[in-house]
């Protein structure tokens, strides 16, 4: 697989006032960094298409009342349960591993990693803040070497096997501000925020560079 260099460690949770002193760049993930939405993208990639043709048949209740609540929590929840449940840390780790190896040159933005290349070598701490599940988006930010990673977390049971659901709320909107308060600060000070939805809005709002939908390259 191309990619960004020597995959390197990173901390896919970063502890509370990592960064201090260094410039702090937000990206999204899904439609920034990539072309498409990573976490459907896996899903349909693991189901194969039959499996992803009678998953889409059964959330069809769940599709109905995000028609008219818009709630992407619910539905993403919905779609986590119909097909992770059951489905041990290990095994979507190992398997989100290969879905990055197999779609990374044709998934991800040239121009984006340019930018993302530009403030590693001005040596910022750029994390990706996203609604995916860290877990899925994880192999990608290896690649990137990124410096920390902040997204929606999975629920695991006893046995590390996936419940159906999320422990955390939907990493979008406010939440990603709060989500980077955490773990920067109450005074986090955004050098830079990229996003490409409303979604990515107070992020953006927080930053001084700020990138909406400015990435448009394809691979």
């Amino acid at each position: 697989m191309s990619d960004m260099g020597t995959v390197k460690d990173f901390r896919q949770n970063p502890e509370p006032g990592a960064a201090r002193g260094v410039p702090v760049v937000a990206f999204d993930f899904d439609g920034t960094l990539t072309i498409r939405d990573s976490f459907t993208a896996l899903l349909r990639w693991r189901a194969g298409p039959g499996g992803w043709a009678l998953g889409l048949v059964k959330l069809a209740p769940a599709v109905a009342s995000y028609a008219r609540d818009r709630d992407r929590g619910r539905i993403k929840a919905a779609s986590v349960k119909e097909f992770l449940k059951g489905v041990s840390r290990a095994e979507l780790e190992a398997d989100a591993e290969r879905f990055a190896d197999e779609v990374w040159s044709k998934f991800m933005r040239p121009d984006a990693l340019e930018v993302w290349k530009d403030w590693g070598k001005r040596g910022a701490h750029r994390v990706i803040v996203t609604a995916s599940p860290d877990t899925t988006v994880a192999p990608f930010a290896r690649r990137l070497g990124a410096e920390g990673l902040i997204g929606t977390h999975l629920s695991f049971n006893a046995d590390d096997r996936i419940t159906g659901g999320f422990d955390t709320p939907n990493c979008r909107g406010e939440e990603k501000m709060r989500r980077l308060r955490a773990v920067y600060g109450d005074d986090v000070h955004l050098t830079a925020a990229y996003g490409d939805t409303s979604g990515d809005t107070e992020m953006i709002a927080a930053a001084d560079e700020k990138g909406f939908r400015v990435f448009t390259g394809r691979p």
